[in-house]
C-alpha cells in the first residue's frame, strides 16, 4: 500500500497563502473569526510538516502504519479541500458585495449591514473546520499514528532527493535543444522485417495482425513504426486508442473523421491528436444524428449501422490500414473487426493487445498474422538503456561521480528490467537522476524492489517480469521524484491516453493551479519550464513534437505510467476522470478537478450521479452538450479549459462570466462566436486563450482585468489577428502583462511603454502609417521594451513601411530570443548582428541574399533560421525583389563557408527559389534542411553539410513533379560524394 504525499503538500500550500491572505486583509473577516482562522492555520501548518517528514523517510517505515496512516492522510486532505473552498466561497460571495460597495461609496457600518448574513455564515464554517482540524490531531494520537522517524541510511538518501527542498530549479532549467522528437526504435528490426513482408504482401487483399505482449515491451513501437512507414502506400489511413473502452460507436466515429474528407478537414483544424479528433468528431456527429436518430432507429436502423454503412461506402474500391492500439477485450476486437468493410484492394488492419485471448478471436481468414513482441535482448537492452541515459541530462553528473562503478551500476540497474524497453527507458531517467547514489545503494534499490531470491537471473543475466513487476518499476520512479513534480506528473491524468499535451498549455494551467511559486530568482513560469523538463529526464512525458527552436512542443505519456498516474490521482481524489479510456470507479466524495472526455454511451449520466458543487477546476473534450453546468458552483471554478468543444451557446458565455475566481480560460478552437461584457467582472483571470476561434474583437471591458498575464488570440496560420480596445492604453491597466499574441496595432494602440513585463510581443496586423505619430509610438516601445523584459517579437507587416523603419531604432531589443519580421524587406536591420542572445530568427524570402546571409553567420547562438514568404499570390513587386536578390548575388544564393556554428535547421518556404549553393564548410551543425517551393532553379553543395540528418522536400505546385523529382535526383546525387559515407533521409511531400 503506497502513500501519496504530493498533491495534498501542494493543495496545502495554496490553503495556507489564502490563509494568509485573509488574516492580512481586515475587512474580510468577521468578529471573533480571526482567532479560529489562525488557529487553523498554524493547524495545516503542523500538518505540512508531518506530510513532508513522510515523504522525507519514504514510503517503506511510513507505511508501517498501514491503513491507518493512510486513512488519516485521507482526512488532512479533505479538511485541506474543504477549507480551501470555504475560503474561495467568501472570497467569492463577500468581495462581489464590497466591490459594489466602493462604486457606491457606501460606508463601512453598511457594509457590515449588507454583509451580515454571509459573513455569519462563514463564521459558522470556520467554527466548525477550526473543531474538525483539532479533532483529526486528537484522532491521530488517540490511535497511535505516531510521528515519522529521522531518515537515516540509503532510504534517508533516497528521500532527500526527493523532496521538493531537494529539487533544484537551476539545474532543470536548461534543456537540451533537438530537432527531432522520435529516435528510432531499438530492437523490433526483426519484427519490422517479417511485418514488413505481411503489411506489403500482395497476394492477400485483406488481413489482420495482432501484435500481443505484455504493457511495456514495444507493441505500440513496432506498429507505430510500420503504420508510418507504409501509411502513405494506402489511399485511406486511421489510428485508434481503444483500452478498457468497449464503445464501439466511439472507435468507428474516430475513423471517420480521420479518413472522410468533410471530417478529416475539420478534425485537422481542431486538432489534438488522433484522440483530439474522437473528442471532437463524436460531439461533431452527435449533433447531426440527434435529430434524424428516433426516425432512423424507428426504422431499425442503429446508429453503428449507419457509420458501417458510411465507411463501406467510403471505402469501396480504396486501399485501407487501421491500426486499433492496446485492445483489452476479445469482444471489442471482434466487432470492430466485423464492422470495417472489406474491399476488392488491399486492406490492413494492426491490432496490439496484452491479451493472448484477444489475438485468439481472429477466424482464420487466409492473410491473417499473429506476432508476439519478447523482452529486448542483452545487447539491446544494454543499447536502450544507454541511449536513455546519456539523453537525460544529468548524465554527465553521473559520470564524474561514479567513475569506475558507472558500468557496474547500469548492468545491474538494466539487467533487472527484464528486457522491458518502458522499464529500462524510465530507470535510465532514474538513474541520471540521481547522481549521488553509489553502486552500493543502487544494489539495494534493485533488492528491494524484487526481494523474490528464487527468480533472480537467468542464464544471459536478465530477470523475465512480470506484468505486476514491471507496475512496481514504475511506480518506484515516480515515488522518488520531488513533491512538487508529483504533483505535476498528476495533472497529466487530465488528458486523454495517447493524447499529444502541449507544453505551453500544461505549464499555463500549473501556474493557474498554483503548483509551481517563484524560487531560486526564478519567474513561475521558468520554474515551470524545469519542472517540465524534469519530468522529460525522468521519461514520464516523451518528447514527440519540437518546435522550430529546439524545444519540447508536444509530449505523450506511455500507457502503462499514465494509468500508474490515474489511478494515484484517483486515489488522492486529486482528478476525476469520466469517460476516455478508463473504466474508474464513480467519487464518493467531492470531485475537486473535472476531466470530461469522449462520451461512453454506457457512462452518458455518470456526472449525475456526481457531487459537482466543489469542481475548481474543468477540462473538456468533445460536446458542451455533456456539460452539466447546474451542479456547479461558479464561484469556485479557477481553471476553465474548453479547447476544441463545440455547441457553444449563449447561456454558456454567461455562466463563464460567473466564475469570478477563474485564473485560466481557454476557448481556444472552439466555436464560441463573441465575448460579452461581463467578461469584465473575471478580475483573478490570469489566461486568455483564445486563439483560433471566430471573435476578432475583444470588449472595452477586458481592461479591467489588471491581473491578465497572457493575452492569446489570433490565427497563426492564417495571420488573422485580435483587436484589442483602445482603452488599453488610455487607461494604462493591465501593466502585469507578459504574453500578448496574436493582435492587430491600430492608432491609439502603438504605444505599450507601461508594459514593462511584456516577454513575447506578437503582431499579425498593422493598421500605422509611416506620417502617423503611432507608427513612432510603436517603434519607441519596442526599443524601450527590449531594455526591459521582451525576449520575442513577432511583426507581420504587409505594407512593409514599419519593419525596414526599424533600422532607426538607436537601442536595439539586443534580449531578444526569438524574432520574425514578415513583409518586403530587403536589408536587415543593422542592429540584428549585436542579438548575441538570439536562438530563432523568422525573415521574409525577400531578405534572402548572399550579403544578408553573411552578416547571420556571426550570430553564434543562432539555432533555426527560416526565409519565408507568407501572401497566398505573388505579386509583381516580390517577384522584382527576388530578381535583383539574384543577380546581386552573382545568380546564385551562397551559404557562407564560415560562421553559423550552432544552427540545426534551415528553411526556405517560398513560391521560387533562386539557386541555393552551400560552401564547402558551410553550416557544419546543420540536421534539418527544408524547402517549400513551387519552383526551386537549383540546389548545389548538400554533400558539404558535414552534420545533416534530413532533407524535407515540400512541392506546392501539383504540375511540378517531374521538377521535384529532378531536385530530389540532384540531392541524391550530391549526398552520394560525402566521403563518410553517412547520407541523410530524403523526405518528399508533394
Amino acid at each position: 500500500m503506497e502513500l501519496v504525499v504530493g498533491a495534498s503538500e501542494a493543495t496545502m500550500k495554496s490553503v495556507m497563502g489564502k490563509l494568509g491572505g485573509l488574516l492580512a486583509q481586515e475587512y474580510t473577516l468577521i468578529r471573533g473569526v480571526n482567532g479560529d482562522l489562525q488557529y487553523i492555520n498554524d493547524e495545516l501548518a503542523s500538518m505540512q510538516s508531518f506530510l513532508r517528514d513522510l515523504t522525507a523517510v519514504g514510503a517503506g517505515r511510513a507505511q508501517s502504519h498501514g491503513h491507518r496512516m493512510k486513512d488519516w492522510m485521507k482526512q488532512i486532505r479533505d479538511i485541506t479541500y474543504d477549507i480551501e473552498d470555504c475560503i474561495d466561497d467568501s472570497a467569492h460571495r463577500l468581495h462581489g458585495l464590497r466591490s459594489d460597495m466602493c462604486c457606491y461609496y457606501f460606508a463601512n457600518s453598511v457594509y457590515e449591514v449588507l454583509t451580515w448574513w454571509p459573513r455569519r455564515d462563514v463564521a459558522a464554517k470556520i467554527s466548525v473546520l477550526k473543531m474538525r482540524a483539532q479533532q483529526i490531531g486528537e484522532r491521530r494520537e488517540r490511535y497511535g499514528v505516531n510521528n515519522p522517524e529521522a531518515a537515516g541510511g540509503s532510504e534517508g538518501s533516497h528521500a532527500g532527493n526527493g523532496t521538493a527542498a531537494g529539487f533544484d530549479a537551476a539545474d532543470n532549467q536548461e534543456a537540451s535543444l533537438e530537432l527531432v522528437a522520435m529516435k528510432d526504435p531499438v530492437g523490433v528490426e526483426d519484427h519490422m522485417k517479417e511485418l514488413e513482408e505481411w503489411l506489403t504482401n500482395d497476394k492477400n487483399t485483406s488481413g489482420v495482425l495482432y501484435v500481443v505482449g505484455f504493457g511495456g515491451v514495444g507493441k505500440t513501437t513496432i506498429a507505430t513504426a510500420l503504420y508510418r512507414k507504409f501509411g502513405d502506400q494506402f489511399d485511406h489511413r486511421a489510428m485508434v486508442n481503444v483500452s478498457q473502452s468497449s464503445d464501439i460507436n466511439a472507435v468507428l466515429t474516430n475513423i471517420k473523421n480521420q479518413v472522410m474528407p468533410q471530417s478529416s478537414g475539420q478534425m485537422q483544424q481542431a486538432g489534438g491528436g488522433v484522440l483530439g479528433q474522437l473528442k471532437r468528431g463524436t460531439s461533431a456527429l452527435a449533433a447531426k444524428c440527434c435529430s434524424a436518430g428516433a426516425s432512423e432507429e424507428t426504422r431499425g436502423e442503429t446508429k453503428l449501422d449507419r457509420l458501417k454503412k458510411e465507411l463501406t461506402g467510403h471505402f469501396d474500391n480504396s486501399s485501407y490500414l487501421v491500426l486499433v492500439d492496446d485492445v483489452w477485450s476479445a469482444a471489442t476486437c471482434d466487432q470492430i473487426r466485423k464492422s470495417l468493410p472489406t474491399s476488392n484492394k488491399r486492406t490492413r488492419i494492426i491490432v496490439t493487445t496484452r491479451f493472448q485471448a484477444v489475438a485468439k478471436t481472429r477466424r482464420g481468414e487466409e492473410g491473417d498474422h499473429t506476432r508476439k513482441v519478447s523482452p529486448l535482448g542483452v545487447e539491446e537492452s544494454e543499447r536502450l538503456f544507454k541511449q536513455a541515459f546519456f539523453e537525460s541530462k544529468g548524465s554527465e553528473a553521473f559520470f564524474e561521480s561514479k567513475g569506475s562503478e558507472v558500468d557496474k551500476v547500469q548492468e545491474e540497474v538494466w539487467k533487472m528490467c527484464g528486457g522491458l524497453p518502458l522499464a529500462i527507458v524510465i530507470m535510465a531517467g532514474h538513474v541520471a537522476c540521481n547522481p549521488n547514489k553509489s553502486a552500493a545503494e543502487w544494489l539495494k534499490v534493485c533488492k528491494s524492489l524484487f526481494p523474490e531470491s528464487g527468480k533472480d537471473h537467468g542464464k544471459d543475466g536478465r530477470r523475465d517480469l512480470t506484468q505486476e513487476e514491471v507496475g512496481r518499476i514504475v511506480s518506484h520512479c515516480y515515488n522518488d521524484m520531488p513533491a512538487d513534480i508529483k504533483t505535476c506528473s498528476l495533472y497529466l491524468s487530465i488528458f486523454p491516453k495517447g493524447q499529444k499535451i502541449s507544453r505551453k498549455r500544461l505549464t499555463r494551467r500549473w501556474i493557474a493551479e498554483a503548483f509551481v511559486a517563484e524560487k531560486q530568482g526564478l519567474s513561475v513560469e521558468d520554474v515551470a519550464e524545469t519542472y517540465f523538463n524534469h519530468l522529460i529526464r525522468r521519461k514520464i512525458i516523451r518528447p514527440v513534437e519540437h518546435s522550430s527552436n529546439g524545444k519540447v512542443k508536444k509530449c505523450i505519456v506511455h500507457d502503462m505510467v499514465l494509468e500508474h498516474i490515474v489511478a494515484k490521482a484517483s486515489e488522492e481524489n486529486f482528478i476525476t476522470v469520466i469517460g476516455g479510456n478508463w473504466l474508474m470507479q464513480l467519487p464518493s466524495s467531492k470531485v475537486r478537478r473535472l476531466s470530461l472526455q469522449e462520451s461512453d454511451s454506457k457512462r452518458a449520466n455518470d456526472t449525475e450521479k456526481m457531487n459537482l458543487s466543489h469542481v475548481r477546476s474543468l477540462t473538456m473534450f468533445g460536446s458542451l452538450n455533456q456539460l452539466p453546468s447546474h451542479s456547479f458552483k461558479f464561484g469556485i471554478v479557477q481553471v476553465l479549459d474548453l479547447e476544441g468543444c463545440m455547441g457553444f451557446k449563449a447561456h454558456h458565455t454567461e455562466e463563464i462570466c460567473k466564475m469570478l475566481l477563474l485564473k485560466y480560460l481557454s476557448l481556444r478552437r472552439s466555436d464560441t462566436k463573441q465575448l460579452p461584457k461581463a467578461i469584465g467582472k473575471l478580475e483573478n483571470l490570469e489566461t486568455l486563450d483564445i486563439r483560433e476561434i471566430s471573435v476578432v474583437e475583444l470588449p472595452k471591458t477586458v481592461c479591467q482585468l489588471e491581473r491578465l498575464v497572457n493575452i492569446l488570440g489570433g490565427d497563426k496560420i492564417t495571420r488573422r489577428a485580435l483587436k484589442l480596445p483602445q482603452e488599453l492604453n488610455k487607461k494604462k491597466k493591465m501593466k502585469g502583462l507578459r504574453i500578448l499574441s496574436g493582435i492587430e496595432i491600430v492608432g491609439g494602440l502603438a504605444d505599450l511603454h507601461h508594459l514593462t513585463e511584456l516577454r513575447k510581443l506578437a503582431i499579425y496586423k498593422l493598421s500605422t502609417m509611416s506620417d502617423d505619430p503611432s507608427f513612432k509610438d510603436l517603434s519607441s516601445s519596442i526599443e524601450y521594451l527590449g531594455g526591459y523584459s521582451l525576449n520575442t517579437l513577432i511583426i507581420d507587416d504587409e505594407s512593409s513601411k514599419f519593419i525596414n523603419s526599424l533600422d532607426d531604432l538607436s537601442s536595439p531589443p539586443k534580449f531578444l530570443v526569438a524574432l520574425e519580421l514578415s513583409g518586403k524587406m530587403v536589408q536587415l536591420p543593422s542592429w540584428i548582428t549585436q542579438l548575441s542572445a538570439l536562438t530563432k530568427l523568422t525573415l521574409s524570402v525577400t531578405a534572402l541574399r548572399t550579403d544578408n546571409l553573411l552578416l547571420l553567420s556571426n550570430l553564434d547562438a543562432l539555432f533555426s533560421l527560416t526565409f519565408s514568404f507568407r501572401a497566398e499570390k505573388q505579386d509583381s513587386e516580390t517577384l522584382t525583389i527576388l530578381a535583383e536578390n539574384k543577380l546581386s548575388s552573382d545568380g546564385e544564393i551562397t551559404i557562407p563557408d564560415a560562421g553559423f556554428k550552432s544552427l540545426r535547421l534551415l528553411r526556405f518556404f517560398a513560391p521560387l527559389l533562386p539557386v541555393l549553393t552551400f560552401s564547402k564548410n558551410a553550416m557544419p551543425e546543420l540536421e534539418r534542411l527544408e524547402l517549400r517551393f513551387s519552383m526551386l532553379e537549383g540546389l548545389y553543395g548538400v554533400e558539404n553539410l558535414a552534420g545533416l540528418k534530413v532533407v524535407h522536400l515540400t512541392l506546392k505546385d501539383k504540375d511540378g513533379e517531374y521538377m521535384t523529382k529532378e531536385v530530389q535526383r540532384e540531392v541524391e546525387t550530391s549526398v552520394k560524394r560525402r566521403t563518410d559515407g553517412k547520407a541523410p533521409k530524403i523526405i518528399l511531400d508533394q
